[in-house]
Parts: C-alpha cells; structure tokens; sequence
C-alpha cells in the first residue's frame, strides 16, 4: 500500500521525505521492524520509541512517525511528524486495514463494571438471531464460532483492526467490542467507526493510571464525545454520572433504568438463584442471569438491539435462554448444598453489588462467606475499601491473594486489614496462599451456606513476579465441593 493512502486523516505537523512509497507493515515495537516497514516511535509508561528511531532504520524501517524528527536524518528515509504518534498510529492501522470498522456495525461497551457481560450478551444473542458477529472482550475475542484468545480488553490498534478485517471477510455484520478506559487514553480506538455506543456505570477502579476519579470519568466520557451524529449512544440513566457521558456527543441521546422513566425501562418482579424474573419495556419475562446488577446488563443488551431494530419478541426470546459470561456470577452446588459463587468483582462497588444479590436472594439463616484479594501494583487505595466491604456484607471474610504481580502478597493483604474495623476482626482470617484460603473456606461452610470467591473470575492463571502460574478458582473449588461428597 502506498504511504499517502495510509497517511489518510492524519494531521502532520511536518514532512521530510517522500508519501510516494510503498509500505510492508506498520510497527510499534522496534523489535519487530523489517525492510520497508512505518515505525512509530510511541512514548510508553515504561520507553520512549524515540530512542530506538536510529536502531530502526538500521533495520530496514523506511518511514518514522514520531512526535519530534530526529536532528540527523538519513535522506533514504521519510519522517513524518505528528502531535501525537499513538493517535496517528490508531488512524493509520485503520486505513492499512482497508477501514474495516466502516464496513460493519461496531458497537463499543464501556464502564467499570458489566462491559463483559454486556459484550458477551449481545454476541450471543445476534448469533442466536442469524446474524455473523464478532466479539472483542475480556475473557475471548470471536469471529463467529471461531474463538481467538485475549491478551487485553482493547487489543492495540494493529492488532484490533487486523481483528476487524477479519470479521469483515467472513461477513460479520456487526462486532460488540469492550472499551476499556486505558485503551482510550492510549488512542487504540483511534480511526475507528462506531455505530454505537454503551454505558454501564462508573464505578471506583483504576486510580493507579488515572490518578484521580475525575480523569477515569474524563476517559471514559471522551468515548462518547468522538461518537458520530449517525450513531447512537446509550446510558444507564440510574448510574449519577450517566448523563455526564452524553454531555457533548454528537450521537442519537438514548436511556435505560430501573429506577426512573428512561427510554428503556425494566422493574424486578423476583430474584433467584435460578435467575431474574423482570418486566422488561411491559413484557414479563423470567432470565437465567442472576442479580440486580445483571438486570441492568440485560436492560443495555435490550436496548442496544432495539436500537439496532431487531424484533423485541425474538430478543426476548433469545434472551431468557441465555447465559452471561464465564466467570461472572457463576454458581455452583455441592452435595451437601453448598453455594459457589465465582466472580470476576475486583472494585468496591462490584463486590458489593455482588454481595447485596446474594443477600437479596438469602433465606436468612445460612452464612455468607467472603474469599477476597487484591491486585498488586494496581490502585492502592481500594484495598483497605474492598477488605470493609467484604466484611459489611459477608457473615465470615477471608483475605487473601489476586494477581499480587511484582509484590510481595503479605503488604497486600496487610493494606487490606486495614479497612477491617474492631468489630469485623472476629469474622476475619488472612491466608495469603489462594488455594489454601478456597479449602478454609470449605471447612467452615455448613449445608446451605454460601461462598463467594471474588476477583479472579475467568482468570485462568495467578500472577507471581511476572510469571502466570495456572490458576482456576472454579477448578479449586470444584475439587473441594468433589472431596466434601
């Protein structure tokens, strides 16, 4: 493909050299280059691309982007220089892919908690409903029935779009991608068209990158400000920064609650273990998915397909067969009636969402029982919150390990033990080993009772020192629920 093909909406700052070449690949990571490859030096949290422009074109790079052009150029190069090279790259990865989000229905997903959920709804149901579709999330990414493994919520821009021209040649009419937060800030979504937008709630999380609430919030909101006035952008009118999203986009304003009149509306009649029981938009109709929280996820799926004028009995239909998402509110029951319930929950408000279904649904007498951890080198100051919560809702918590990553498990656990009041320490026990702390919990249950093992989820695997030892807290569970029988 030709560089000025690719240059395409690009605002350059300066030129030296050439757009009339040919262009092999676009590269990020100056291991990758080869002959006749753009590199595009991107100041990372950890490298500046910058300092690898020179490593590069001795490589075979032929074109640099970058943010400030070298002093010493080589005259068989073209540099181009742009504000912002990640933006650039994001645009650029768009028009080398041929533009693929343009020739689908892309609709994006974003809020703290419930975009997978949501994502992973809406893929099942359109499947279900005869449509091709794709599917970028958390736990996979789908083209169709063909499942190809996730390494982020967002994938990088070359990746993302490489992701989307895929789908596109196996005639995928619509893909429901998650929007993660960092990948808008870092421009991964740059270039792309969306049809579509949803939003979920914002919740406490990931103060370690944004640094404060008012950045998250900022980051997610700039989604929604870049939606085209031919999209539409749908929020949760219960969540108090819903509307705060829809302040400058250009896009179609469309609502749903629980709580107020919105554009789509739902009420819950009852609330099982064996799932939800709503008045959907005046219809009644009973969902496998458990939970209040997910009575919100079924309200956005139904929203967004409504919005994409599909037929409300079908979505219905379809709907009330469904599952969620692995790893999401998952239960399962031992011989001696024992309740597990895996959770991906890893903020304040989802482990209390979390723990305020289960008290919705308790008969009372059985015991609650919490196995909670948190990340390393992630935000700190949730810790102490998520450990305080636990206990509020949870008749016996157990702290523990997440991904402690670089850190050491013990500081982690002890900054948790800090939001444990005097009263809560009776019910509290800290077992830094995970699988140890699952088996505790075993012991302590009685017939009937209830255990929760937050944060982790679908994770297949526990992050220790920058090595992913296998990890499953479904299959630790299960083992013990197997040796209780």
């Amino acid at each position: 493909m030709q560089l000025q093909e690719v240059l395409y909406g690009v605002a350059i700052t300066n030129l030296v050299g050439s757009t009339n070449r040919e262009v092999s690949a676009l590269v990020f990571d100056s291991r990758q280059v080869v002959k006749d490859v753009v590199f595009f030096a991107v100041k990372g949290t950890l490298s500046d691309g910058h300092a690898f422009i020179q490593a590069t074109i001795e490589a075979g790079a032929s074109v640099i982007v970058c943010e400030t052009i070298p002093e010493v150029k080589n005259e068989l190069v073209t540099y181009v220089e742009v504000e912002n090279s990640a933006a650039a790259l994001g645009i650029m990865a768009s028009n080398f892919y041929g533009n693929p989000s343009s020739k689908l229905q892309l609709i994006g997903i974003t809020g703290t908690n419930g975009k997978t959920t949501i994502a992973t709804l809406l893929f099942k149901l359109f499947r279900e409903l005869g449509y091709k579709v794709g599917l970028i999330s958390t736990v996979e990414n789908h083209i169709n029935d063909e499942v190809i493994p996730a390494t982020h919520t967002t994938p990088n821009p070359l990746a993302l779009n490489s992701l989307l021209k895929d789908m596109v040649a196996a005639d995928c009419s619509y893909c429901f991608m998650e929007v993660s937060s960092h990948a808008v800030v870092q421009h991964r979504i740059e270039g792309l068209s969306f049809s579509g937008g949803v939003f979920s709630n914002i919740t406490h999380d990931h103060l370690d990158f944004h640094l404060t609430f008012d950045n998250y919030i900022k980051a997610k909101k700039a989604f929604f400000d870049v939606l085209p006035k031919s999209a539409f952008a749908l929020t949760n009118l219960d969540d108090k920064n819903g509307m705060v999203m829809l302040q400058n986009t250009k896009a179609s304003k469309k609502t749903y609650a629980l709580k107020q009149l919105a554009d789509f509306n739902a009420k819950v009649i009852e609330n099982s273990f064996s799932g939800l029981h709503l008045d959907i938009d005046g219809a009644d109709v009973f969902f496998k998915l458990v939970g209040s929280f997910n009575a919100y996820n079924l309200l956005a799926v139904y929203g967004t397909a409504m919005l994409l004028e599909q037929d409300q009995l079908s979505v219905l239909t379809v709907l009330s067969r469904l599952t969620g998402a692995e790893g999401r509110f998952e239960y399962i029951t031992s011989t001696q009636n024992i309740i597990g319930i895996i959770d991906y929950a890893h903020t304040p408000d989802a482990v209390q969402n979390v723990l305020s279904t289960i008290q919705d649904i308790r008969k009372g007498t059985e015991q609650v029982i919490t196995i909670i951890g948190c990340g390393g080198d992630r935000d700190k100051t949730k810790r102490p919150i998520m450990a305080q919560v636990a206990c509020d809702w949870s008749d016996k918590v157990i702290l523990t390990s997440d991904n402690p990553r670089t850190e050491n498990p013990q500081t982690i656990v002890e900054d948790m033990e800090k939001g444990v009041s005097p009263t809560n320490k009776r019910k509290t026990l800290s077992i830094v080993d995970r699988k140890e702390a699952i088996k505790t919990a075993c012991h302590l249950a009685k017939p009937g009772d209830i255990i929760l093992l937050a944060g982790k989820g679908h994770e297949k695997y526990q992050e220790i020192n920058g090595v992913r030892h296998h990890f499953d807290d479904k299959e630790v569970l299960m083992e013990q629920f197997n040796l209780m029988g």
